[in-house]
């Protein structure tokens, strides 16, 4: 970023007129993480550990704003290593022969106080499908390193069948083991890119 950059703020001439640019994911201080329900009585959750994203931010026009996530399978950690196991294997992620999972997005809706609709396409496996993210913009500021940052908050919800993950047990007193309708969680910080290199 150059120095005589100024920081992202909220401006006069528009409330995120200072964020426009472009921001890389900062992986260490973002989490994409995901619910499901388990044995049909509580929720089982995890993250995963390994991503990258591009954030093209215009605050003067969002609507033309874009957003770029590509998510290594193999890294859903849900703190059990057998469950973790299953859920990368072929019966679901299949991590080895689908090492990503990715999501680019293809319009972004303002529908105000700092709240957005973020449509895109979501890949897993080798099926693409649409989907709707309801994001939150979390503030901009410069950071204690003199780095630019913005954050946001986004989930959806998603059948996980629709992009072919069906796998299932059933269970004596009825109902399945592993719920069809998976939240998505994320909680993203992000930082400017040097505007000369972009």
């Amino acid at each position: 970023m150059p120095k005589n950059q100024n920081p992202p703020t909220v401006s006069d001439a528009g409330p995120y007129e200072g964020v426009t640019g472009v921001y890389t994911i900062d992986t260490v201080h973002s989490t994409i993480g995901l619910s499901v329900r388990h044995a049909m009585i509580s929720n089982v959750r995890g993250r995963f550990e390994a991503f990258e994203g591009l954030l093209k931010l215009d605050g003067v026009r969002p609507e033309r704003s874009e957003a770029h996530v590509s998510i290594q399978t193999a890294s859903l950690d849900t703190g059990v290593a057998d469950r973790d196991a299953h859920l990368t294997g072929p019966d679901f992620l299949d991590s080895s022969t689908f090492p990503l999972m990715t999501f680019s997005s293809t319009r972004v809706v303002p529908v105000g106080d700092g709240e957005f609709r973020l449509d895109g396409k979501l890949k897993i496996k080798d099926i693409e499908l649409p989907i709707t993210l309801n994001v939150e913009f979390g503030g901009a500021g410069r950071d204690a390193y003199g780095v630019n940052r913005v954050g946001f908050e986004g989930r959806a919800t998603l059948k996980r069948s629709d992009w072919g993950l069906t796998w299932n047990a059933a269970l004596e007193a009825g109902g399945v083991l592993v719920g069809d309708k998976v939240t998505l969680i994320l909680d993203i910080s992000a930082v400017q890119a040097d505007q000369a290199a972009a």
